[in-house]
């Protein structure tokens, strides 16, 4: 009996190794290499570009790269919102808002 439960844990070691060495190889060692925007579907100077730019100098110093806020306020943050759906899927494009405006693509369908 304990030479089953031995094989199992180190069945189940070897598979966790494995698991974890794939996820660490998976990992872009060079991300970021160019600066970060966040845009921020809100006029400047409200909550949530306050927010922003407490969250962009520590952000910036822990990945040794620019942070930048572009603020893009309109139609209730439908502007920011389109431009942050339409920007390339790198990573490098994020949309910093509230978590109210998850309801606006049931809202408006063109987002």
């Amino acid at each position: 009996m304990q030479t089953i439960q031995n094989k199992k844990g180190l069945k189940f070691f070897i598979a966790a190794v494995t698991l974890w060495a794939g996820a660490a190889l998976a990992q872009s060692g060079n991300y970021p290499n160019k600066p970060i925007k966040f845009i921020v579907p809100y006029p400047p100077g409200g909550g949530t570009d306050v927010i922003a730019r407490i969250v962009q100098e520590p952000l910036s110093q822990n990945l040794g790269q620019q942070v930048i806020i572009e603020n893009r306020g309109g139609a209730g943050g439908s502007i920011g919102s389109e431009l942050a759906a339409k920007s390339p899927p790198d990573g490098y494009t994020v949309l910093f808002t509230l978590s109210s405006h998850t309801i606006n693509p049931a809202i408006y369908p063109k987002l």
